[in-house]
């Protein structure tokens, strides 16, 4: 008869091979690594959720200091876009004011306002 592995090493070579990399027990005793990795696993969900926020942060800011170079605010510009029916994203309005401020200050203007340097 053909000898059949334990469900068990395999379940545990696989969380020791997720464990890779980390010190001591946590990388060698299943239940230490079995821990670290379910942590980690926590760390990183969170951890995305978090970098969602950060960016979108980091799109305003550089969208309202574009802004604040032609002499208006933040809110009074992203009220103008909607009234105007523009939809562009923040991700692609801060992407224009830091490469293409010569293609932002166009859609400054679409949205009704002139240009004040």
């Amino acid at each position: 008869m053909a000898r059949v592995k334990s469900k068990a090493i395999i379940k545990h070579r696989k969380i020791r091979k997720l464990a890779k990399g980390y010190h001591s027990a946590r990388r060698k005793r299943f239940k230490a690594a079995n821990e670290a990795v379910m942590h980690a696993g926590q760390y990183a969900y969170v951890g995305r959720k978090l970098k969602k926020r950060d960016l979108r942060s980091l799109w305003i800011v550089r969208i309202s200091a574009a802004v604040k170079k032609l002499g208006l605010s933040y809110s009074k510009f992203v009220k103008a876009l909607k009234d105007n029916k523009i939809e562009l994203d923040r991700k692609i309005l801060s992407e224009l004011a830091a490469k293409n401020l010569s293609v932002f200050e166009k859609v400054v203007e679409k949205a009704g306002f002139t240009s004040k340097k």
